[in-house]
This record gives structure tokens, C-alpha cells and sequence, in this order.
């Protein structure tokens, strides 16, 4: 009877032991996909506070909240389920489909741009009566959504084929999944904080103690709407790059590479040309030029998108 006691308190050490190596391995994969997604998570970051911009600042977290909802659900209940079964039975699926995500950022950025050049001007009633519309807010939440489940898509791509594909299934699995919630918690969780930092501003100029700390507050208040306007910005532009690179990277794979070999060698050359800050340089150039090809794919997609669109009545 003891013998078996100590054999089967044996075997549970064995399983905890293996179990623990395990979500080691599930945490340092994991560990090592963020970082190879860091690059779409930034831009991610960048793209959302466009979103909550104008809204009223009762209305920000719930709004925040409603996109982190829809992040889960993107992830963790659409996206990772299809990535699973398409890398393990149609993997030559997955490029297509990132591509056809591609070019909708691409169609995004571009209706942006068109609509910063050619909007009206609005009168302040009319502008500040649909920002706090709920139909305004609806729509500005599904936007959000939309491009999310783009670059969610991508990130998780990304993360899955960081993976060592004799992994199993589960610890893919299991790996995605941590990946997914540490990526939307560190993304949401900062556009929470930008969003609110003009609200802890005037908070800190009208009743913090120190003349010090008051200015500081004062100066967060003029600060932050320029940084959320200059976000909105940097986010129409990561729209427009990240899905020219994704459109560029799927040109290549299926063996379309003259584009996409113009755009490596201009910034390689680029590059060379300021060794010291050569890294940064080469990133920039191909940056810029995805996006130049992201606008020009966007810009094609948005005037066919008008020219087939039915008239508003």
C-alpha cells in the first residue's frame, strides 16, 4: 500500500514536473512572438486613438472597453481557431487571406486621406452632435473592430510562425492564446492611459497642492489633444504601411518579387548610405515606401469602391 502511495506521489512529480516545463516552453514561445509582432502591435497602438478622439470623456473607457471586447473576441474566438486549421491543413490560404486584409487597410487609410481633403467644414453644434451621437459612437466601435481584426490577424500570423512547427498543437495553441492577451492588454490598456491623461491633467492644475505639479498639469491639458491628434495621424499612415508591407510580402511569396525587391534594395542602399543610424534609415525607407504603395493600392480601391458605390439619397 505505501509502495503504491510513493509510486503514484512519484508519477504526480513526474506530470508537474513535465507540465511546468511546458508552459516554460508555452512562455518563452510566447515571450519570443510578441517580440516578433512588436512592429504591427506599435502600429496597432498607433491606429485605435483615432477612434475615441472627440468623443466626450465620459464616453472614452466605455469606448476603450467596447474595442478591448472586440479585440478578445477577434483573437481568441475567430482568428486563432482559423489560423490553427489553416496551418495545419490549407497553409498556402494564409497569405492570400493576410493579403486581402492588407489591401482593406490600404482602402481604409486611403478613405481617410479623401475624406481629410475633400470633408466640409462643420459648424460646432453639428460636429459635437454627432460625436455624441450613439449611432456615431456604434459606428467609430465597429471601425475599430474592423482594422483591429486586420492587425490582430497579422500579429497572430506572425506569432504562429515564430513557432516551432513540430510544436504541438496544444502548446500552439496555448502559446497564442497568452500571446493574444498580453498583446490586448498591453495595447488597449496604454490607449487607456493616453486617452485619459488630459482628464488626470486638469485634475492635477486645479487640485494639486504644489505650483510645480499644477503646471505640469496645466501643461498636460494643452499637451495631450495635440498628441491624440497627432496619433490619428501616425495611425492613418500605419494603416497605409502595414498593409502595403503585407500586400508586398505576399507579392513575394507568390513569386511577384520585383516590387517588393525595389523596395529592400532602395532601403538597404538607403541604409549604407548613414552607416551609424543605418538600421533606423533602412526601416524608415521601407516604411515610406510601403505606405507610397499603400495609398497608390488604396487610392485604386476607394475610386472603384465610389465609382460602384450607390448615391446617398
Amino acid at each position: 500500500m505505501a509502495s503504491g502511495l510513493v509510486a503514484l506521489l512519484d508519477d504526480i512529480a513526474a506530470i508537474t514536473k513535465l507540465a511546468a516545463a511546458s508552459l516554460d516552453d508555452v512562455g518563452a514561445a510566447a515571450s519570443r512572438a510578441t517580440a516578433k509582432a512588436a512592429g504591427v502591435v506599435i502600429d496597432d497602438t498607433a491606429v485605435t486613438p483615432r477612434y475615441v478622439t472627440g468623443f466626450t470623456p465620459d464616453r472614452e473607457l466605455p469606448i476603450i472597453w467596447r474595442i478591448t471586447l472586440g479585440s478578445l473576441r477577434n483573437k481568441l474566438l475567430i482568428i486563432l481557431p482559423v489560423a490553427l486549421l489553416l496551418s495545419a491543413f490549407l497553409p498556402w490560404a494564409i497569405t492570400p487571406l493576410l493579403m486581402i486584409g492588407g489591401a482593406y487597410l490600404c482602402y481604409e487609410g486611403a478613405e481617410k486621406l479623401w475624406e481629410a481633403l475633400t470633408s466640409k467644414e462643420e459648424t460646432l453644434a453639428e460636429e459635437a452632435a454627432e460625436l455624441n451621437s450613439a449611432d456615431h459612437e456604434k459606428t467609430m466601435v465597429a471601425g475599430a473592430i474592423r482594422t483591429d481584426f486586420i492587425l490582430s490577424a497579422e500579429i497572430m500570423a506572425i506569432s504562429l510562425a515564430s513557432l516551432d512547427p513540430a510544436s504541438p498543437m496544444l502548446t500552439k495553441a496555448m502559446t497564442l492564446v497568452l500571446v493574444a492577451l498580453a498583446i490586448t492588454i498591453a495595447v488597449y490598456g496604454f490607449v487607456a492611459l493616453i486617452v485619459k491623461m488630459d482628464d488626470v491633467g486638469l485634475h492635477m492644475a486645479t487640485m494639486a497642492r504644489t505650483r510645480g505639479t499644477r503646471a505640469l498639469g496645466r501643461g498636460l491639458v494643452v499637451f495631450m489633444p495635440k498628441l491624440l491628434n497627432l496619433l490619428s495621424v501616425v495611425g492613418t499612415a500605419a494603416m497605409l504601411w502595414v498593409g502595403g508591407q503585407i500586400v508586398l510580402h505576399g507579392m513575394e511569396e507568390f513569386g511577384i518579387k520585383s516590387l517588393p525587391h525595389f523596395v529592400h534594395h532602395t532601403a538597404e542602399v538607403a541604409g549604407h548610405a548613414v552607416p551609424a543610424i543605418g538600421a533606423a534609415i533602412e526601416w524608415l525607407v521601407a516604411a515610406a515606401l510601403s505606405g507610397v504603395f499603400g495609398v497608390a493600392l488604396g487610392a485604386i480601391i476607394v475610386a472603384v469602391h465610389h465609382a460602384f458605390a450607390k448615391p446617398k439619397h
